[in-house]
């Protein structure tokens, strides 16, 4: 695989690539609604402030897992309340990007789930305060927000944490998953080793056998893009069994409530040899109009959307004599 002609947002199925699943990352995020909390007044002449009485390990983000995260509150007021970030990359609002908010008890305790990250933070806020989905900078004091903490992930007590492992491609750093993925509802293990690139910034990506099963790849950018054009080209064609998939797609982990806002290309057969090799799709992929098959060429080629407001764009085209495109299939 060589460097998009635009830079491209590949992500697993967490905006990741993969062969097995490769997806990307994309961009909006989605709608908050407010849970309203309390804590006794306290009243002290010291500033308010966050501690955290539980630490979730430290790990890569992604779908696969979360762990309890929780604390106190000391200085609060009544109506105030925490949102919470974990960082993979970038900061992401937890525990979803529609319930952003964490209610502080009368003991001034509080208490919620969290995706894992390299770090974690709690803001303590006002009522009406407008958290964002993602940031590459975390919110500071000021404002709406009374008081900031963070912490390091724990290291995990019963196995070696995972040392983070990031590649650089296409003018972009990427996080190589390698924690299980989900994928149709199968769980399958993924392998930083089965990701690599080449002297000329290829990037490469397999499905290998290791201490008895299968080993998948994804990789995810650590930002997002948003609405733009994407574009993946392959200079090899993969040689995929039926029951493979070479998938590059937006993802969204914190806004369900779209469908995660994924838009597919995809080579697969989806185990039936006698299927075609390929599709665009936008989700749910049980809308017959979401989904358009057809047979990718065994030739080099690449694969595009264009993503705008209430529409997307798909093409997959090869260079024809006299370095003129080609087009194999299109569909809006």
């Amino acid at each position: 695989m060589e460097e998009p002609r635009e830079k491209a947002d590949y992500s697993a199925r967490r905006e990741t690539v993969r062969r097995a699943s490769q997806t990307t990352y994309a961009a909006a995020l989605g709608l908050s609604c407010l849970f309203v909390g309390g804590c006794r007044s306290v009243q002290s002449s010291a500033p308010p402030s966050i501690e955290f009485t539980e630490v979730p390990v430290a790990g890569p983000g992604g779908a696969a897992r979360m762990e309890t995260i929780a604390g106190r509150v000391t200085g609060g007021r009544a109506g105030q309340q925490i949102v919470l970030f974990a960082k993979s990359g970038t900061w992401w609002v937890q525990p979803l990007s529609n319930k952003p908010f964490t209610p502080i008890q009368q003991d001034s305790t509080w208490k919620n789930s969290t995706h894992l990250g390299t770090e974690y933070a709690a803001l303590l806020v006002e009522p009406g305060y407008s958290a964002p989905k993602t940031t590459d900078i975390l919110p500071g004091k000021g404002g709406a927000v009374i008081a900031v903490a963070t912490v390091q992930g724990r290291a995990s007590s019963t196995s070696p944490a995972l040392v983070p492992k990031v590649i650089h491609f296409s003018g972009y750093e990427w996080e190589v998953l390698q924690i299980p993925s989900d994928s149709g509802g199968v769980m399958h293990a993924n392998s930083a080793s089965n990701v690599w690139t080449d002297r000329r910034g290829w990037l490469h990506l397999r499905i290998a056998r290791e201490a008895g099963e299968w080993t998948c790849s994804e990789i995810s950018l650590s930002r997002s893009l948003g609405y733009g054009s994407y574009s993946f080209l392959l200079r090899e064609f993969p040689h995929l069994e039926p029951g493979a998939v070479l998938g590059m797609f937006t993802w969204d982990p914190l806004e369900a409530g779209q469908n995660h806002r994924e838009i597919d290309i995809e080579l697969s057969q989806w185990g039936d040899p006698a299927a075609k090799n390929a599709q665009f799709t936008i989700q749910p992929y049980y809308v017959p109009a979401n989904v358009f098959r057809f047979i990718s060429p065994s030739v080099a080629l690449t694969h595009s959307f264009q993503w705008e407001p209430g529409r997307v764009s798909f093409k997959t085209a090869h260079e024809a004599l006299g370095n003129r495109s080609r087009a194999s299939a299109e569909h809006v």
